[in-house]
């Protein structure tokens, strides 16, 4: 959430989803092992899961881990900054309608 925020707020300011990009991928390079280290310990506990004698909770430990693990390396570091760039101004649309609905937070420092 606060990796997104962030490119939000330089895309709110600047009208640029190429400067949000840069401020995402910048963001990323302070917190991404904070990212994947925290991944790390949520994939490592649901493995233990594995260990039960029980069926059940064997099943939900790998699948919990192995799901983690995809969204940390697979989603939120690498497929992100990729549909980022690809979809522009697309990325930060969202239909009046919704915005109305929706609060306006905004992420400033």
């Amino acid at each position: 959430m606060f990796l997104l925020a962030t490119a939000e707020e330089h895309y709110e300011r600047s009208s640029d989803p190429k400067v949000a990009q840069i401020a995402q991928i910048a963001g990323m390079a302070h917190s991404g092992r904070v990212i994947f280290a925290a991944a790390a310990v949520m994939v490592a506990v649901f493995f233990t899961f594995a260990l039960a004698e029980p069926l059940p909770p064997k099943e939900m430990g790998i699948i919990l881990g192995v799901a983690v693990l995809l969204d940390a390396v697979l989603i939120r570091l690498m497929l992100l900054p990729v549909l980022l760039r690809l979809t522009g101004h697309g990325a930060w649309w969202s239909p009046a309608w919704l915005r109305k609905v929706l609060p306006n937070i905004r992420f400033s420092h």
